[in-house]
């Protein structure tokens, strides 16, 4: 078996005039999973490298005739080790001052690092110093910077990724037959049943859906999405119309589960939200984050068809929003076979 899969665009149509052949095993950079982790990791590693800072800093500061001492200074040039300790600390102020992506910041580690780099071989060439001492703390920085300049990259690639698009992809398996999923969906009026933000969808022209969503803060965002491919019971995929409050475009396919066990509702999004990344970052402060959106709509869209409710928690009462909830109780086949006398339970 040769390891491939078809390449598709949002449109659900081949990506381009021949089928576009990957390796079972895509490299690390090429599949949107993996570039999510790489970000998580990038972003884990800023906030490490930002105690990091905050912990050499306090330590140059405090002790620094023991850092000279350790890095072959001879217990010398302490007031510049307690200069540099202060930059750390506002190095790793930075960091955890730049939100959830510190790039900016860690560039300016970036630029310390080098710094410190010029201070050591000035120092090695120093009579005054130890040079093995020297030696030895500039292969601790050079081995620092390569982690610096290693997140920073990684950081920036994510910022980039973000000002072009934010591409997400969701599923759910569903105990239903694909037509009939297909067909609810199709009903796009059907959407504010199981989609907690949308106010309302409906039809305003042959293949255009206006669509009022409700945004961060109590606002309300407004867009036109055109049906870009329709085919029963396989896939439907759109695009917002020019000028639309969030551009977005993407597809929702119902792939039946081998042997007649349900099937697989999967939702590939690419948006672009209001101010880019930086809009992306004020939902998510709102507790509005869209990844989190999709993943939870597409749930309650299972409670919806296969319950005809979306089943909340007792611990809620409330509900979500305007979404038909019902408090969680056993289904109706548990709670016969819990009273049937045939089966030992209490009529």
């Amino acid at each position: 078996m040769q390891g491939a899969y078809e390449s598709r665009g949002f449109d659900g149509e081949d990506s381009g005039p021949d089928v576009v052949r990957r390796p079972r095993h895509p490299s690390l950079g090429r599949h949107p999973q993996s570039r999510s982790l790489q970000k998580q990791g990038a972003e884990r590693l800023a906030q490490g490298l930002g105690w990091f800072s905050i912990s050499l800093g306090l330590v140059e500061i405090l002790a620094p005739r023991i850092v000279s001492r350790l890095i072959g200074g001879n217990g010398r040039y302490t007031n510049l080790i307690r200069l540099y300790g202060v930059r750390e600390l506002l190095s790793g102020a930075a960091i955890f001052g730049d939100g959830a992506r510190p790039t900016t910041a860690m560039w300016s580690r970036v630029a310390g690092d080098a710094v410190d780099l010029a201070t050591l071989a000035a120092a090695g060439a120093s009579p005054r110093t130890s040079r093995g001492g020297v030696a030895i703390a500039a292969a601790s920085v050079l081995g620092v910077t390569a982690l610096d300049v290693y997140c920073a990259r990684r950081l920036s690639s994510s910022a980039k990724d973000g000002a072009a698009g934010i591409r997400m992809t969701r599923s759910v398996v569903i105990n239903c037959a694909p037509h009939d999923l297909y067909a609810f969906w199709r009903e796009f009026e059907n959407f504010p049943r199981f989609m907690l933000h949308v106010k309302s969808v409906r039809t305003t022209g042959p293949g255009i859906v206006h669509w009022v969503v409700n945004g961060p803060a109590g606002t309300t965002v407004e867009w036109d999405a055109r049906i870009t491919r329709d085919v029963p019971n396989e896939l439907i995929a759109w695009q917002s119309l020019e000028g639309a409050g969030i551009e977005n475009h993407g597809v929702v396919r119902f792939e039946p589960r081998p042997g007649n066990r349900g099937t697989i509702v999967r939702v590939d999004l690419l948006y672009r939200p209001p101010a880019g990344a930086a809009g992306k970052l004020v939902a998510t402060l709102f507790n509005e984050s869209p990844e989190q959106q999709i993943y939870d709509d597409l749930h309650r869209f299972k409670q919806v068809v296969e319950t005809g409710e979306v089943v909340r928690s007792d611990a809620s009462p409330d509900g979500m929003g305007d979404v038909l909830q019902q408090p969680a109780q056993p289904s109706r086949r548990l709670h016969d076979a819990a009273t049937s006398p045939d089966l030992g339970g209490t009529p």
